[in-house]
């Protein structure tokens, strides 16, 4: 895979900032982050009272490990693990896990926009994953693995669009992001053991071999916007 800086794009008018810190795996070391798109149209978010919280929902492989990195974010008040973008109602893991539900593990992160940006969730989710990856990331195999975007409103789908097509544009990476961006509908809660995985379950085999490294390349990049340096 080339490397690149995984803030090259910057959406639209809210990416107010640029990172300095270094992508897992992608990212150029001590390279310095790009310039900062600016605009002078207000987004929604912007808009939003401040405190309100806000709602970002991607899918990007396993849950478990999605939840994992951004519960670790400064702003992030809440991420539940569960399905979204199939056709089945209230699916359960098992029937997911079969691929034929239409659904991709995905997470709700809660978030507090005066504290983080969706354009700073977009940065990190697409830093958490391989968004090249078609149906899978890594040895997890399957459509409910795939790597999307659920907006909540038009600004979401723009600012999504604008950073798929900066990046591709960039040729970030050596194939196309397959990252599918389309609208929230319903979310299903997964089961209760699904929620807060990692931090349940340190030491299962998963957890430790897969979701740990992950999780600390993801607190490097991260490290300004940690909660718990």
């Amino acid at each position: 895979m080339k490397k690149f800086s995984p803030y090259l794009l910057y959406l639209l008018p809210i990416m107010t900032y640029a990172c300095n810190s270094q992508a897992t795996g992608v990212k150029e070391k001590n390279q310095a982050p790009p310039e900062v798109i600016a605009s002078n149209t207000a987004t929604e978010e912007q808009l939003r009272k401040p405190g309100t919280p806000d709602t970002a929902t991607f899918a990007a492989g396993c849950f478990w490990c999605v939840e994992a990195q951004f519960s670790q974010l400064q702003g992030v008040k809440s991420v539940t693990s569960g399905f979204t973008g199939g056709t089945v109602k209230n699916p359960s893991y098992e029937e997911v896990c079969t691929g034929t539900t239409g659904h991709a593990e995905a997470c709700n992160i809660v978030y507090d926009p005066s504290v983080i940006s969706y354009a700073e969730l977009l940065a990190a989710f697409f830093t958490a994953h391989d968004p090249t990856q078609l149906n899978r990331q890594g040895n997890d195999v399957g459509t409910q693995y795939r790597s999307a975007i659920f907006y909540h409103n038009a600004s979401q789908e723009k600012e999504a669009e604008y950073y798929i097509k900066k990046l591709n544009d960039a040729k970030a990476y050596k194939n196309d992001i397959v990252t599918v961006v389309q609208p929230y509908t319903v979310f299903y809660k997964a089961e209760n053991y699904h929620q807060d995985f990692y931090n349940k379950n340190p030491e299962q085999s998963y957890c430790k071999y897969v979701i740990q490294p992950e999780l600390e390349k993801f607190r490097k990049v991260f490290k300004d916007k940690l909660k718990n340096p």
